[in-house]
């Protein structure tokens, strides 16, 4: 199978190949990942474009970038897979979802299945669409399995069908099952399913909320001290910490973050990703290697 490289900013550093063994990661900012293993390309929740800093332009939170798009939309090339945890635009993109179908014609795109007319909406082709509800199960590809479950953002909130309008995928690639929780707080069950789940790695959203931002309309997701603790608690030997660095008014200080991961983190190792770098994950080392850095 041919490798997978994007013709964007970030390939003028770093070329993403297939992992050899295990699974290998890129954070793409905000809740955005690459994850590369058996062959596949799979994206989860790219924002990759500047649609809400158009959208927010002039406003009280005017949702400028902290920090580059690592990728250009329209040079995506080479992906299998795209998964939308749920209908907000830092993870179902309008600027970034359509010039990944168009340059990806045999792409696949899993979403909530309360959100397929918002995914057809943006210009994804419905038969490409892929919808799932928590509780189910697909394999998308040969190798590639998803299980989606229940987020609450910052409650799990149904449609008038009763379908989640929000969701995390648990992501079996290259042996690893790695759990993307979408934007999510704490709630009830959450801690058994995971446990029951055997999750080798989290990819958990670390920006926390407030009433400040929930008055405003932007919801909240784990403290960094509540991701850590669902992981010892589940039995998740490894994090990625995400949803942070990217807008100034719904972050976390770094250096704050590190002082409470050394205080917390116990046996949990957790990460707080670089774009640019490349992580490598194995399933019996379940640790995270960098192995390029941009």
């Amino acid at each position: 199978m041919e490798e997978h490289p994007f013709a964007s900013t970030l390939a003028q550093e770093l070329t993403l190949q297939r992992a050899p063994s295990g699974v290998c990661l890129n954070w793409l900012g905000q809740a955005g990942f690459a994850l590369r293993g058996g062959g596949h390309l799979l994206l989860i929740d790219p924002y990759l474009s500047d649609s809400l800093a158009e959208k927010y332009r002039g406003k009280e939170l005017p949702h400028t970038r902290m920090m580059p798009s690592p990728l250009e939309p329209t040079a995506a090339r080479g992906i299998d897979l795209v998964l939308c945890t749920h209908r907000h635009s830092d993870h179902m993109d309008p600027g970034t979802l359509p010039a990944i179908a168009r340059a990806n014609p045999s792409c696949a795109f899993i979403v909530p299945r309360a959100e397929t007319a918002r995914a057809v909406s943006l210009g994804i082709p419905e038969p490409r669409l892929l919808a799932m509800d928590a509780g189910e199960t697909l394999e998308p590809e040969d190798g590639v399995q998803v299980d989606a479950v229940a987020a609450a953002h910052e409650q799990l909130a149904r449609n008038e069908r009763g379908e989640l309008l929000h969701l995390g995928y648990i992501v079996t690639l290259g042996g690893v099952r790695i759990y993307h929780s979408g934007d999510c707080v704490p709630y009830e069950g959450l801690e058994e399913a995971l446990r029951a789940s055997a999750i080798d790695v989290a990819l958990l959203p670390v920006n926390g909320r407030s009433e400040y931002l929930a008055s405003r309309g932007v919801l909240g997701n784990f403290h960094l001290e509540e991701a850590i603790q669902l992981c010892r608690s589940a039995g998740i030997g490894l994090l990625f910490c995400h949803h942070w660095g990217l807008f100034d008014f719904n972050t976390i200080d770094p250096q704050t973050a590190a002082e409470k991961i050394a205080r917390l983190g116990g046996p949990v190792r957790c990460v707080m990703p670089r774009v640019g770098v490349t992580y490598r994950v194995r399933k019996h080392e379940l640790r995270a290697d960098p192995v390029h850095r941009g």
